[in-house]
Order: structure tokens, then C-alpha cells, then sequence
């Protein structure tokens, strides 16, 4: 009996997934064990494993397609069992006579996925290859004259939201909607902080590892929070409780070609600037690839967007749910400082942070913000070994 393979239930409180790719075909042997397709949850990128040997009969779900755990992903005809031999069709019989079969739409997933992807149907396609199949030229080619639709006022094109674009903007309004979200904003002299790491990189470059301002901002916040423990926290909603947690993982904002992933480093408080330096570099990488586990981007407690790296100065960041805080960084500049009485040219980093107001009110976060501007300015109290 052929066995029916389900979208499992990886934990997470997942129930849902978009199927990224097949790494296996209708009449493909398979091993147990064997990975078989990728799925995209609201976390990650992850590999399924097939728990059975045999043989591929069919895939019911194409790439980009949403399925729900228990879904029938494939049917598996495991070793052993002798393929049912699969009836002719046959026409369909009605009181005014013979009624034609519809006619099956030829194509390969691939080119089902396509056209998902530039929003065309797929059975309003006439097919150039083979037997009428489909091609990845006759999809383009529709979805150039898909472009052309017209709304009342000029024309348009549809993008469907899918992949991680789609999970940003669930938790987005998630977090829209669960916080009472307030922005503060502040500009630290970073001169110092500046040399300090000109002197250090070069060193560190020889080593392979690449010393951005990161690890600093890390270090300056995980002290900071230290006195400021409502903004390391999160809010049980049920219990109307708020969660103060007594470690730091710090969440970091990546650019990645298909969107902004949040990887997390745990227990910043015990290790080094040249620990999380390597550790940044190494997780950054793994977002950019989509090679990420899930465990690494669970688990933040308090997150760090940098929008300078893209030349942006002040923000209003939404916080990462969960989290009930998140700093973003700005653009470093020179600007004329008064110093010591003194104008001078200094580097000048933009803050702002945004909280959670039903967790803390402004002064505690504008103290906190004081706080992470002090260790920014005086970069000898963060010490490059130190934990």
C-alpha cells in the first residue's frame, strides 16, 4: 500500500509552510532518511527527510504553495510493494451523452512554480513544447502580458507575497498589534570607539575575522540592560505577567537577498568583543545563504537593527516580537561637536530606541539609552578581552 508521506510537525508551534524546493521527482527511488524537499516556516529554511524507502509516485504540493501540518506532501511507494496498475480514463457519461475529460495542464513543477511566482494561470497558458507542455518561455512570455492588466487609473503588477517576505510581514503586524510602541532618540560621540577599532581590525583581519561596530553596540547595550532589566523582557499576554529575563541573547538585523532575517546570539554577557565578532560574521553568512537553523534565530531577548550600514540616520524600528525593545544604529558622520568648551569634528552615531510602553515608561528608557551612549563614548570601559 502506497504510503502517504504528511508535512510533519517540527515543533515551534508551526503549523503552516511553504514548500522552497524538491529535491526529488514523480518515479525518483528515495532512501529513509533521505532529504527530499525544503520548506520555508515563519522561522527557517528546513530540510525534510523522508521516513520511508521506495519509490516516488507523486508530488501534491508544487513549490511555492502553502501547506498545512498534516497535508499530503507525496505519495511513497515503499520497497516491497507492487504498484497498482492505474485504469484507463475513461470519458464521463451523462444524460446528453459523452462528456470530454478535461485536459490535463502539462508542466513541470518548476514551471508551475514560475508562474505562481509572476502571478499567471498556469491552464490560461497555450503550451510551445512537446505534447503541448508548458515551458519556462511560455510563462515569461504570459506574465509579460500579465504586467499589461490595467486598474482604473494605469497599469499594474501583481506580486504575491511569499517566502520570508511573507513572514516578515506577519510578525510585523504582530508586533504592531501586541505593543504600545514609543521611539526615543539620541546621538553619541563615538571618536574614541572609532580608533579603537582602526587600531584593532587590522590584526583581527589576519586572522579572518572582520571587527564592525556590532560587537560594541552589543557589549554597551547587554551592560545597559543590566540596570535596565524591563527592556531585557518579553509580556505573557494570558497572564498578564511581564518576563524579565536574567540572560542576554541578542537578536541582530541581516540584509538578505530575500529579506531581513533576525539571527540570535546567545549569552553576550559571557563572551568577548572578539567572541561575538566571530560569531556575527559567522551567523550573518548562514542568513545570506538561507543555511540558517531554526534555534539560531529563536531566543532573542533584546535585538539590534544597524540601518546606518544602508546610510540611514534616525528610525522608528518596530520591535522584534517577542523582545519588548530594539536599538537601531544610524549613519556615523562628522559633524561639529562641542567638547570641552571647544568645537570640534567629531564621529557622531544616531540612536533610536523603541520600547514596549506597557513595560517601562520613558524615563527608565531614556536612562537606558544614557546608560548604552556612556559605554559608546568611553570605549575603555569595554574591554576587547573582556567578558
Amino acid at each position: 500500500m502506497a504510503y502517504k508521506f504528511l508535512l510533519p510537525d517540527i515543533g515551534e508551534g508551526m503549523t503552516e509552510a511553504e514548500i522552497r524546493k524538491w529535491l526529488v521527482k514523480e518515479g525518483d527511488e528515495i532512501e529513509e532518511h533521505q532529504v527530499v524537499l525544503e520548506i520555508e516556516t515563519d522561522k527557517a529554511v528546513v530540510e525534510v527527510p523522508s521516513p520511508v524507502k521506495g519509490k516516488v509516485l507523486k508530488i501534491n504540493k508544487e513549490i511555492g504553495e502553502i501547506a498545512r501540518v498534516g497535508d499530503v506532501l507525496m505519495i511513497v511507494l515503499e520497497e516491497g510493494e507492487i504498484e497498482e496498475i492505474k485504469p484507463e480514463k475513461v470519458s464521463s457519461v451523462s444524460v446528453v451523452g459523452t462528456l470530454p475529460e478535461e485536459e490535463e495542464v502539462l508542466a513541470t513543477p518548476a514551471v508551475r512554480a514560475l508562474a505562481k511566482e509572476l502571478g499567471v494561470r498556469i491552464e490560461d497558458i497555450t503550451g510551445s513544447g512537446p505534447g503541448g507542455s508548458i515551458t519556462r518561455e511560455d510563462v515569461i512570455e504570459a506574465s509579460k502580458k500579465a504586467i499589461e492588466a490595467m486598474d482604473q487609473y494605469g497599469p499594474v503588477e501583481r506580486l504575491p507575497i511569499r517566502g520570508l517576505r511573507r513572514t516578515i510581514s506577519k510578525n510585523l503586524i504582530l508586533s504592531q498589534k501586541t505593543t504600545a510602541f514609543v521611539t526615543g532618540m539620541d546621538e553619541a560621540d563615538i571618536t574614541e570607539l572609532w580608533h579603537l577599532r582602526e587600531r584593532e581590525k587590522k590584526a583581527l583581519m589576519e586572522k579572518g575575522i572582520h571587527l564592525t561596530f556590532m560587537p560594541f553596540f552589543i557589549k554597551a547595550v547587554q551592560h545597559a540592560l543590566l540596570e535596565h532589566p524591563l527592556l531585557n523582557a518579553s509580556v505573557d499576554e494570558e497572564r498578564e505577567e511581564i518576563i524579565i529575563k536574567r540572560y542576554f541573547n541578542m537578536g541582530i538585523a541581516v540584509d538578505t537577498p530575500d529579506g531581513l532575517m533576525v539571527p540570535v546570539i546567545k549569552d553576550v554577557d559571557k563572551k568577548s568583543i572578539i567572541d561575538l565578532a566571530k560569531e556575527i560574521q559567522e551567523l550573518s553568512q548562514k542568513a545570506r545563504e538561507r543555511k540558517i537553523k531554526i534555534e539560531e534565530i529563536k531566543g532573542s531577548t533584546f535585538t539590534i537593527t544597524n540601518y546606518g550600514h544602508f546610510g540611514g540616520t534616525f528610525a522608528t524600528p518596530i520591535i522584534n516580537y517577542p523582545d519588548v525593545a530594539i536599538l537601531g544604529t544610524g549613519k556615523i558622520s562628522e559633524r561639529p561637536w562641542v567638547k570641552e568648551g571647544q568645537i570640534v569634528i567629531r564621529k557622531i552615531l544616531p540612536l533610536s530606541l523603541t520600547f514596549d510602553h506597557r513595560v517601562t515608561d520613558g524615563v527608565d528608557s531614556a536612562r537606558f539609552l544614557s546608560k548604552v551612549i556612556k559605554y559608546l563614548e568611553d570605549p575603555a570601559l569595554l574591554f576587547i578581552e573582556s567578558t
